[in-house]
């Protein structure tokens, strides 16, 4: 507005100021005139006025040309950038309707101002039913807490990646990756981008083959632990057909005899508890436990392979991670089976596990005295299956490394050729939780 008053005023103010030049100018001329000759001062007086009007004329035309074509000019600049805005933004509103992820805009309140169809088949809501519905509807009280963390994160700017567990209609649940894109306008967050994706199918199909592989290990352990169970319970049988043919009782022998029975019961108790089916909640574990346990079942195997096992706790304080016990023991008699396995019979076979504190991380290492391997075949280990072994499936090291990933942290592999293997296993490690105060 304030620019079209501007070239008004020039039009204008230019007008006038030709007007009052020619004005005094023409006067001046015709007083000239008027003394020499009548006819000439006549003949002047009746066409100024015409010649005025084409010199202004002339004059406009090129101010108001030269004005017009810049507006013109101008114009054609803002239509082709409006023409380019709407294709960008036909761009983003296909990235945002026909995006295979589900795709909802929040505000800065957490209400929901656009949803694609993804999103609503997804939540089976509709966009305006979706307006009204509070997120504490799909998510319990944890998972509630949880996200509304990541949403607070996008507010101050800071994108997000996260799985959660949703509840739809009759407790129906579904598995989500979501990411968490905060809006920025201006270097001001106006509202943010909630993508969603279904991956309930992938991680049921990983639980299978998590459970597959775990069935897989338990089998070819319990020929090792029914050799290690064997051993008691001749000890046992030949104390009982003493008793019988002495008809006393030796209080010693009924200690050995207990003893035995609790080794039994400790083996058999921990090959339950690996082979029974349950759900995956993450809990504060000790490690320690959790290895004390492994060696249990794994000295059976070792035994039967004529393999010395043995383990060294060097961190001072006990080591806590958030992880699932049953998960973190198949990790280890994974890599600890593999080590005892990699070891020729006529080797004095020898394992190693070592648990110790390195930075923010507990570091799990164990270490065999086997063949080893050729570097080459170090960065494949840990694909699914690529196997080293003649009659592997190449899934142990696979779901192995899966697990650590799903414990946020990491497996990393050394080797040398006839010299022997150390598979280095890092976790995260967790505060201790009160209710595992000394």
């Amino acid at each position: 507005m304030k620019q079209a008053k501007d070239i008004a005023l020039r039009i204008s103010v230019t007008y006038v100021l030709l007007g009052a030049l020619w004005i005094v100018f023409s006067d001046y001329v015709s007083m000239i005139i008027a003394h020499e000759k009548l006819s000439m001062y006549i003949y002047f007086q009746r066409y100024k006025g015409w010649l005025f009007t084409f010199v202004t004329g002339i004059i406009i035309f090129f101010l108001v040309y030269r004005r017009t074509n810049e507006l013109i000019l101008s114009n054609d600049k803002l239509s082709k950038k409006e023409k380019q805005l709407q294709i960008r933004n036909q761009h983003y509103h296909s990235l945002f309707e026909q995006n295979p992820d589900a795709v909802l805009e929040l505000s800065l309140d957490g209400h929901v101002t656009s949803v694609n169809a993804e999103a609503e088949g997804l939540l089976e809501f509709t966009h305006e039913e979706l307006k009204e519905v509070k997120f504490s509807k799909f998510l319990d009280e944890e998972e509630m807490k949880r996200v509304t963390d990541y949403f607070f994160a996008a507010i101050k700017g800071i994108a997000s990646t996260f799985e959660t567990k949703i509840h739809i209609g009759d407790n129906k649940g579904k598995i989500l990756r979501c990411s968490l894109v905060p809006i920025i306008i201006n270097r001001e967050v106006t509202g943010m981008f909630a993508i969603a994706r279904d991956i309930t199918l992938i991680r049921e199909n990983e639980e299978m083959v998590v459970a597959s592989e775990k069935l897989s290990v338990i089998g070819q352990l319990a020929a090792a632990v029914a050799h290690e169970i064997r051993n008691p319970l001749t000890s046992l049988k030949g104390f009982i057909q003493l008793m019988q043919t002495t008809n006393t009782i030796n209080h010693d022998h009924l200690d050995i005899m207990l003893s035995e029975v609790d080794r039994i019961d400790l083996i058999s108790g921990e090959m339950l508890i690996l082979g029974k089916q349950q759900e995956t909640h993450f809990r504060h574990e000790r490690l320690d436990d959790i290895l004390q346990q492994v060696l249990v079942l794994m000295e059976a195997q070792a035994n039967l392979d004529n393999v010395s096992i043995t383990y060294e706790n060097l961190s001072e304080t006990p080591l806590y991670v958030s992880g699932e016990s049953n998960q973190l023991k198949q990790v280890f008699i994974n890599i600890i089976k593999n080590a005892v396995e990699a070891i020729p019979a006529s080797r004095d076979g020898k394992v190693s596990i070592t648990l110790e504190e390195q930075g923010t991380n507990a570091q799990v290492i164990v270490k065999d005295n086997g063949v080893g391997m050729e570097p080459g075949r170090i960065e494949h280990l840990g694909e699914p299956f690529y196997s080293t072994k003649e009659k592997g499936t190449g899934l142990g090291l696979a779901v192995c490394k899966k697990i650590i990933q799903r414990h946020k942290g990491h497996i990393y592999f050394q080797s040398v050729k006839e010299k022997g293997t150390a598979v280095e296993i890092s976790l995260p490690i967790e505060e201790k939780p009160s209710a595992f105060a000394d």
